[in-house]
């Protein structure tokens, strides 16, 4: 089973190696490539496995430090945006992690670090623990396009985690232009649902069609009365023109049907909103759905005008893939 463990891993992970996220320069990864860092999948430990530097190890490491100095990697972010949070996870490096580790940032608009870019410190050092997940919050509304791990003095990472919302400069986007106002890419969360036994909420926002079932928002199957939702925020307030609910891989476990109801919610935190989402008015009224394929609703769609969150009723369990609900930025 999912579970989140702290409220900044509801947003996205910027340093996902699906969204483009690469190491761009490291000291050392004599043993282990640092691209495995990105890596969306939990990190596995392989036994009997060994190259020809040594033991493989699923992860980022670097050799046996023998002079002064650290080891560092610097990093491109696949998409911009403002750091919510970090988790350094260690998975089965035991003696060989590192004993501390800090990170930091820079944004630029186009390009790449140089000797001349300045770095600001969000992250500092923190210590580490072998095989744990070490997840720390990030306070800092700037936006950073790239990151500066740095790890003391050396060892072995397994995974690099960054959780926030992407940058959009949304002053950019015409007023005719139509885009996905809940999109991960364009600022969309899920903030809160009713189970995800299966699959995390959050994917449902992800870029592109899911490659697998796992990659979608799957709940338990219903034993009591009811139906199972997920309450979402888009990335900016907007006008609902099409949505698009895809079943892509869910066969004998699709919702019977969907619902989505629709608010323009003022203030609140994320708990208030979802007390306060019973009471939405429809967006969309149930609608029958079918195994993998993508259902798009436009004609169906009531008039609600400009609305800054949804919830997505799934009758009366089931697996979503993806939500898109295309629409026109209000201005």
């Amino acid at each position: 089973m999912n579970t989140v463990k702290h409220a900044f891993e509801k947003y996205l992970n910027l340093a996902d190696a699906r969204l483009g996220t690469v190491a761009l320069s490291v000291t050392d990864d004599w043993f282990a490539d640092v691209n495995r860092l990105f890596q969306h999948t939990p990190a596995v430990f392989k036994a009997d496995v060994f190259d020809d530097n040594g033991k493989w190890m699923d992860g980022w490491e670097s050799r046996r430090k023998r002079h002064e100095g650290y080891d560092h990697a610097i990093i491109r972010l696949g998409v911009a945006g403002t750091l919510k949070g970090v988790d350094i996870d260690t998975s089965f490096f035991t003696g060989n992690f590192p004993p501390s580790a800090s990170l930091d940032a820079c944004f630029l608009a186009v390009g790449d670090p140089d000797d001349t870019t300045v770095w600001t410190e969000v992250l500092g050092a923190v210590e580490l623990n072998g095989n744990s997940h070490h997840l720390h919050a990030i306070d800092d509304s700037r936006p950073y396009s790239h990151l500066r791990l740095n790890i003391f003095p050396d060892g072995g990472v397994a995974r690099l985690r960054v959780y926030g919302v992407p940058h959009k400069d949304w002053s950019a986007v015409s007023a005719t232009d139509t885009v996905d106002l809940c999109a991960a890419l364009n600022g969309g969360r899920a903030i809160a649902c009713s189970d995800e036994h299966y699959g995390q909420m959050g994917n449902i926002l992800n870029p592109g069609r899911a490659a697998v079932m796992a990659e979608g928002w799957e709940t338990a199957r219903r034993r009591t009365p009811g139906n199972d939702w997920v309450i979402v925020a888009l990335g900016v307030l907007g006008e609902i023109e099409r949505v698009v609910i895809d079943t892509l891989h869910y066969k004998g476990n699709y919702p019977d049907r969907v619902s989505i109801q629709a608010a323009c919610v003022k203030g609140g935190t994320d708990s208030q909103i979802e007390t306060q989402s019973l009471f939405w008015r429809e967006l969309l009224t149930p609608q029958k759905t079918e195994m993998d394929r993508e259902h798009v609703y436009a004609d169906e769609l009531a008039k609600l005008g400009p609305v800054t969150h949804v919830r997505l009723n799934v009758f009366p369990d089931g697996g979503v893939s993806r939500l898109r609900l295309f629409g026109k930025p209000a201005r």
